[in-house]
């Protein structure tokens, strides 16, 4: 089984800090505006809900990443993630539609990229492979679009 690149987790406790940031200035309005009379510091109850939120973002990031690994099997692509409830996902070559390659601007930054399965049947049947180095996702592209190609035969029969 394959990990992802490990500069992912850079990406996804970015991620984390942005989502961090937004919750302190929220945490931090409500407690300028001080519906319940507190008396609080609004920069404190920002600053608090903002490294409370952090750690945790950072903490799920790096749990994350332990957790995500895919597999080029002979037939099929094989992807396991997910912290709290685990995901195992098979997609048979044969039920690939195309393939895609993402990169968001924080990905082009750290030299990352995103494959996109998208297979038939039904809606929201794709799956992404994030934090590939941007060689490897090309490679994989092209595997996986040569892969799907080659079981077209076998989708006939």
């Amino acid at each position: 089984m394959e990990a992802l690149h490990p500069r992912v987790r850079l990406l996804w406790a970015a991620g984390a800090a942005i989502s961090a940031a937004v919750l302190a200035a929220i945490a931090g309005a409500f407690t300028w505006v001080d519906p319940l009379s507190l008396g609080l510091s609004p920069v404190l109850v920002g600053g608090v809900v903002f490294g409370a939120a952090l750690v945790l973002g950072i903490g799920y990031a790096s749990a994350r990443y332990r957790a995500w690994r895919f597999e080029v099997r002979e037939d099929t692509l094989y992807l396991e993630r997910g912290v709290f409830t685990r995901v195992r996902t098979v997609v048979p070559y044969v039920r690939v539609q195309h393939v895609d390659s993402q990169r968001g601007p924080l990905e082009r930054v750290l030299g990352l990229s995103t494959v996109v399965v998208y297979t038939a049947g039904s809606r929201g049947a794709d799956v992404a492979i994030p934090g590939l180095a941007a060689a490897r996702a090309s490679d994989l592209q092209e595997r996986l679009r040569a892969l799907a190609i080659e079981s077209e035969p076998a989708d006939a029969v």
